[in-house]
Order: structure tokens, then C-alpha cells, then sequence
């Protein structure tokens, strides 16, 4: 079980499920190590980010079932395409609109693909309803890889690494934080907690309680009214000093027409970059997936106060509205890290273009 680690940083050190060499001092080992890491060594985080990926790609079953209500949603495409002739082509495209808009596919990127498939019909390039398909999920794959690149963590080539996780109230910013704790220490990494939401009296509980489950280290304020700038900064500091892996920061949640809280952000932003010059290395937004495409102006507002560098969508296994991270993608140029696809521990899957892809048009 892991300790509370408060601001005097007196503390005990989780085990590590990683071999760590360093420099005159020998090694410390676990009959579970998953790899070698040394500490002068930044293939580490290459490594790291690696597994998490070939991780995804295993857990492809989970994705499908999340989406189910989105691939419900579209089967009508199915039937659309199954006796489709030239003559029904504008009929049939209307549907297909209406299909995807009702899936929060946003109209722009919609009226995109729908115009994109009428042009290579008309011109004769899709020939049957399989084609038409095909096509269709084309291009959608494409705009995810084009303009939502880079969903592999970025975590640099120092330790420790540094995430910050923000997002709006009630977006499933501190559950998110520890399933993504999760996931890095099954793969070997050393995770430190960082307890930055001051403001809402319970954060703090909620995510020790996370660090229990997950065998991390935490430190949390050790007073009221502490700036959630000291508690990240204490944090990075120790994670440093200590030979943490990564260390992963919750905030406070906020409305992104809150603009004092808003500001807050930039210096708990700024405070790290202090201890660790490039920290933080993400700095991931957390989207309520059942707001659908109301999640837009978030997202701007976030992007344009911190640098929002990827996404972690949640809720996504109780909506039908799976085409909002296409939207989003597609209207902001941010990746997609990950997708909450469920309510256990396990259920932050990476996001996977492809995967998405088959799971919503099966």
C-alpha cells in the first residue's frame, strides 16, 4: 500500500516493478522487471511508449465494445449501401449524412466525407456499396492520422517525465490520472502522484485512494489554501531527487470561461518548467464524451491558456456519440491519447486510429 507523501516529503518509496541501474550505487531489482532501464539511458521512454501501443492493439476487444452504441448507431449505413445503385446515389448519401451527424460527426467534417464519396462516384471511382464503405472509413482513418499524429505519449528524454491532466468539472480528470497510473506501472515505470486539485476538499482523498489501487506514490498538500503551483512543483522536485519515472499531476477542476482559475494553470504550468526545464512533457485534456461536440469550445479555451498537446475522451462506452473524436480531431489538430471505454481499471485503452476505425464501422 502505498503512503501519503505530504509537503514535508516524508515518505516511504513504493517498489518498482523496473530494474534501475544507477551510476556507482549498483541496482535495485524485482523478480517482475519488465526491462532494463539505466538512468543516463532516454530509450526508456521510447521503450515505454512502445508497449503502451502494441498494449492498445491487444486490447481491441475492449474498444469494440466500448463504441457499441456508436457502431449501432451507423449499421443503418450498412443497409444503405447493401442495394446501392447509381440512381439512389443522392438518396443514398442524404442518410449517410444523417447517420453520421447523428454519431456527432461535427457538419464540416461530415459534408467533407459525404462530397469526398460523391465526387469518387460520379467520377467512377467506387463502384459498388462495399467500395462506397471502404472509402468512407478511409478517409476518416486518414484524417485521424493526418491531423491527430503523434497519439503516442511524448514523455522526452529526462526523468522525470511530467503530465499534467486538466480539464472542466466532472470530466473524470482525477479517475482518468489513475488509470493512466495504472497502465504506465504495469509496463515498469516508476509513477509519482501529484495531488493538485486544492480546491475541491475530496480531491485529494480520491486520488490517495487511487494511489493505494495502483501502488504509486503521492504527494498531497499538507495544509489548506497551499497553491496547487507548490504542490506539482514539491512534487516534480521529489520525482527528481528520487529517480521517479513519471510523474503525473492532477488540477483542479475548472469552467473554461473561468478565466483567474484558468490563469492558475499557466503558473502551475510554469512551476514545473522551473524544476525540470521542458515539463511539463504532456499536458493532457480530459473531455466528457457524452457532452458531444459541446466539448469544442473546452477544448479551445484550454488549448489557447496552456497548449493542450493530447486528449483523453471519456465516457465514451455510454454514448452514441463515438464521432466527436473525429470532430474534435479534425477541428483542432490535437491528438487523441486515450479513450475511456469503461469504468474499470483497465479501461483507459490508448487511442488507435485503425482500432477506432473498425469499431465504429464494423
Amino acid at each position: 500500500m502505498a503512503t501519503p507523501v505530504h509537503l514535508s516529503l516524508l515518505s516511504k518509496t513504493s517498489p518498482s516493478h523496473l530494474v534501475l541501474a544507477f551510476p556507482g550505487t549498483g541496482s535495485i531489482s524485482h523478480k517482475t522487471a519488465r526491462f532494463k532501464c539505466l538512468a543516463s539511458q532516454s530509450g526508456f521512454f521510447t521503450r515505454l511508449g512502445r508497449l503502451i501501443k502494441e498494449k492498445a492493439r491487444s486490447d481491441v476487444e475492449k474498444i469494440f465494445s466500448g463504441f457499441s452504441k456508436t457502431r449501432d448507431n451507423l449499421a443503418v449505413i450498412d443497409e444503405l449501401l447493401l442495394y446501392w445503385n447509381l440512381a439512389d446515389t443522392d438518396r443514398v448519401l442524404d442518410e449517410l449524412e444523417e447517420a453520421l451527424l447523428a454519431s456527432d460527426f461535427g457538419p464540416r467534417i461530415t459534408i467533407k466525407i459525404v462530397e469526398s464519396l460523391r465526387e469518387d462516384i460520379l467520377a467512377g471511382k467506387l463502384k459498388s456499396g462495399s467500395e462506397i464503405k471502404d472509402a468512407l472509413k478511409r478517409s476518416v482513418l486518414e484524417l485521424l492520422i493526418k491531423k491527430g499524429n503523434k497519439a503516442d505519449l511524448q514523455l522526452g528524454f529526462r526523468k522525470p517525465a511530467v503530465i499534467m491532466i486538466v480539464g472542466v468539472n466532472g470530466g473524470g480528470k482525477t479517475t482518468s490520472l489513475g488509470k493512466l497510473a495504472y497502465r504506465l506501472k504495469n509496463e515498469g515505470a516508476k509513477i509519482l502522484m501529484a495531488a493538485g486539485d486544492t480546491f475541491r476538499a475530496a480531491a485529494s482523498d480520491q486520488l490517495e485512494i487511487w494511489a493505494e489501487r495502483t501502488g504509486c506514490d503521492i504527494v498531497v498538500a499538507e495544509k489548506e489554501k497551499i497553491k496547487a503551483s507548490s504542490v506539482l512543483s514539491q512534487a516534480v522536485k521529489r520525482g527528481k531527487e528520487q529517480g521517479f519515472d513519471v510523474v503525473l499531476c492532477d488540477t483542479s477542476g475548472r469552467l473554461h470561461t473561468n478565466y483567474s482559475l484558468m490563469e492558475e494553470l499557466i503558473a502551475c504550468k510554469k512551476a514545473v518548467g522551473k524544476v525540470v526545464p521542458g515539463a511539463p512533457n504532456e499536458i493532457l485534456l480530459v473531455l466528457d464524451g457524452n457532452t458531444g461536440l459541446n466539448m469544442l469550445p473546452q477544448a479551445r479555451e484550454f488549448n489557447e491558456v496552456v497548449g493542450i498537446t493530447g486528449l483523453i475522451l471519456t465516457k465514451l462506452d455510454g454514448s452514441a456519440r463515438g464521432g466527436c473524436v473525429v470532430s474534435v480531431v479534425d477541428e483542432l489538430g490535437i491528438p487523441v491519447k486515450f479513450v475511456g471505454v469503461g469504468e474499470g481499471v483497465e479501461d483507459l485503452q490508448p487511442f488507435d486510429a485503425e482500432a477506432f476505425v473498425n469499431a465504429i464501422f464494423s
